[in-house]
């Protein structure tokens, strides 16, 4: 025993000697350089696994308006209505016509079922469950009438996962006229999968439209209070929406329609969501867009968590990974027959920043928000690629252009990151160069390999052109993930990440925005990992993502800072000043910022060992005091670890006390541990 202590002993000493000998000198030149982008670090939404229907927005009930299962053919003919996610008891009926919304024309009736021991009603169980919380007021609304003279009675009951009622409250309706209704009941415990039933109570038939069910702590009433929380704490500067693949529609005909998304939101018509059956491993038939969640949402959001909006807009091609582009003429829009696209466009300009005296901005303002939501950029089209694509966006270009010359355009390279197969990538380019849009939109999801290569990304960017967004990048495991749905968030994931940012920073004359994707997923409802915030029925989980996304969000200064370290190659008679890309597994890059006259240097360690770095911030006479530096870090022991709904704190920011580090005038000597990201503000 005592001999393998020595021995132990031994080893970490000799660590620590060689740690000691190979101290990496970084210069940090405290001269402002290029400035960063309000918008650098931001967020990505799109409505997959769950993110907006059973997840952001919070309407509890699914199918509220009876109108799915639904199907739009390709030639945009609307085939819907029906009970899908409602189970029905005694002498109920779904009709059609068009009552209180016109786009949404189906309701059911409740008939006495003529016996009275017979009941009559609907059950809904919502996404996976209804998740109530002990105390919280839940907000029953239908819009209701009565099928005759008399007047008709309901009666709503929350029940929980053993069967037994919760709560419950009659709702009179009087007339026959259609009208709103609503009523308050408290959950007595917490039941992350009670239910809702609705009964008719007496012999007077009812007819119901838009059901609906929302926590009373909803944000605005409609966003799940939690998720929003998750939102802001992130800080982000730019919040790209509504998505990405189903701004194009597995089919046109079922693309994202903005202009469906607004106005009175029981008259929103129900639309396909394309992840409801792209993964048949994954399928879920019943995911559709109800657009409670819409583009008025989406700016009010951006707004309250502090981000600019980017919202994104359909060129006119469908999903081209679905369809044949030798289709082109029957599954996209002829170049000619763009105008009611471009109009989508400019009519979508005039909702976000148009006076009360247009069209769109009259809306707007009748939807609660005179003031404009100052819309600075668009993006047009998704990961589109070939000649159909830039043929198209000029158009889009020329209009926006002519009309709103000061709105900056987002176009796109494509789905692919580099060439590697095909030319895509640096065509996509060169055709955004050739069309003068203001940024590019790349995206990559890659293994840690990649993210690790890849620090130097943006180091030999033509400085000439557009400017980069990151707008959709995951780093995904080359492992077999955890068993957990969220499993594929694991810390080496995020640390990589954290080092691919360093190269973001380093380059930010060049890259203006980065966004994770995607943001949110249900881990009963998922389709695509790994995915920045889990969530279930009651909760949600920050993955150590979240925390990496947070801790640049959180610290982004106002100006890059040159960082160096010399470094001699192997070939080269002489050490030169080198960024720090990858030496020994560290990764780092410097930002001031003169808001708070902070320098922030955030280092990222790969590697297994910790390593000492001593850095000196040239044009400084002396550092502040010791006990005025802050240290934060994001560590774990095992690379393979993640937060689960189980165990949410696994991995979080550390805000470090008495931690390893002496100051010499205008230098300061740390040591970042193994698999470390590290971020010090001087």
């Amino acid at each position: 025993m005592k001999k393998n202590l020595f021995a132990a002993f031994a080893a970490c000493a000799l660590g620590l000697t060689a740690s000691a000998q190979t101290t990496h000198q970084f210069q940090i030149n405290t001269k402002p350089g290029a400035p960063i982008q309000p918008t650098m670090y931001g967020i990505f939404f799109e409505d997959i696994n769950f993110g907006a229907d059973g997840g952001l927005y919070a309407e509890l009930v699914s199918n509220r308006s009876f109108e799915a299962p639904l199907h739009i053919t390709p030639a945009g003919e609307r085939l819907s209505g029906g009970l899908m996610d409602w189970k029905t008891f005694g002498n109920v009926q779904l009709a059609k016509e068009s009552p209180a919304f016109a786009r949404n024309p189906h309701y059911v009736t409740l008939n006495d079922d003529g016996h009275r021991e017979k009941q009559t009603g609907l059950e809904n169980h919502g996404y996976f469950g209804m998740g109530l919380k002990k105390g919280l007021n839940y907000k029953f609304s239908v819009t209701a009438r009565a099928r005759n003279a008399q007047n008709a009675r309901i009666r709503v009951e929350l029940v929980g996962s053993d069967n037994e009622v919760m709560a419950k409250k009659t709702v009179d309706i009087n007339g026959q006229d259609w009208k709103k209704y609503t009523a308050e009941l408290t959950a007595p415990r917490t039941d992350a999968k009670a239910f809702m039933r609705v009964y008719l109570e007496g012999k007077n038939s009812a007819d119901l439209d838009h059901v609906s069910l929302f926590p009373g702590d909803a944000w605005q009433g409609m966003l799940r209070a939690d998720m929003v929380q998750d939102l802001k704490d992130l800080h982000p500067g730019v919040f790209r929406f509504p998505g990405g693949c189903i701004v194009e529609g597995t089919d046109l005909a079922s693309r994202y329609q903005w202009k469906e998304s607004v106005g009175q939101v029981e008259n929103r018509p129900l639309n396909e969501n394309r992840w409801n059956y792209t993964f048949p491993h994954r399928l879920f038939p019943s995911y559709f867009q109800s657009y409670g969640l819409g583009f008025y949402e989406f700016f009010l959001l951006s707004e309250y968590i502090g981000a600019q909006a980017l919202p994104v807009l359909n060129v006119g091609l469908a999903c081209q990974y679905q369809n044949d582009d030798k289709d082109a003429a029957r599954v996209h829009v002829a170049v000619d027959d763009l105008k009611p696209y471009i109009d989508d466009a400019l009519d979508l300009i005039e909702f976000a920043n148009g006076g009360t005296d247009t069209k769109w901005g009259k809306l707007r303002a009748d939807m609660g928000h005179p003031a404009p939501f100052n819309l600075k950029q668009i993006g047009v089209g998704n990961e589109q690629w070939g000649e159909l694509y830039p043929e198209r966006l000029e158009k889009f270009i020329a209009a926006i252009r002519a009309k709103y010359p000061e709105m900056k355009i987002v176009g796109s390279s494509g789905p692919d990151p580099d060439d590697k197969g095909g030319k895509r990538f640096t065509y996509g380019w060169e055709q955004m160069t050739n069309l003068k849009a203001d940024l590019v939109d790349e995206h990559y999801y890659r293994n840690q390999e990649w993210f690790r290569n890849s620090v130097t990304r943006y180091d030999n960017y033509n400085r000439k052109g557009p400017k980069v967004f990151a707008g959709e990048y995951a780093c995904h495991i080359k492992e077999k993930p955890q068993p957990t749905a969220e499993g594929m968030n694991v810390f080496d994931a995020a640390l990589h990440e954290a080092a691919a940012m360093t190269g973001f920073e380093r380059n930010a004359d060049i890259v203006h925005m980065a966004t994770y994707a995607p943001l949110f997923a249900h881990v009963e409802g998922w389709q695509w990992r790994p995915d920045l915030i889990w969530v279930d029925n009651l909760t949600s989980v920050r993955t150590p993502n979240y925390y990496v996304q947070q801790l640049y969000a959180m610290n982004p200064g106002t100006n890059v800072l040159a960082l160096t370290e010399m470094v001699k190659k192997e070939g080269e008679k002489k050490a030169k000043a080198q960024p720090v890309t990858g030496q020994d597994g560290l990764c780092a890059s410097a930002v001031l910022d003169k808001t708070t006259g902070k320098y922030i240097v955030k280092i990222v360690n790969l590697g297994d060992k910790p390593q000492q770095i001593t850095l000196t911030f040239k044009g400084l006479k002396t550092l502040p005091a010791k006990e005025n530096v802050q240290l934060t870090t994001l560590h774990s022991d095992n690379p393979m670890t993640c937060n689960t709904i189980e165990k949410k704190n696994a991995i979080v920011p550390v805000e470090q006390k008495g931690f390893d580090l002496s100051i010499d005038q205008n230098t300061a000597t740390v040591t970042v541990p193994a698999k470390t990201f590290a971020v010090y503000k001087f």
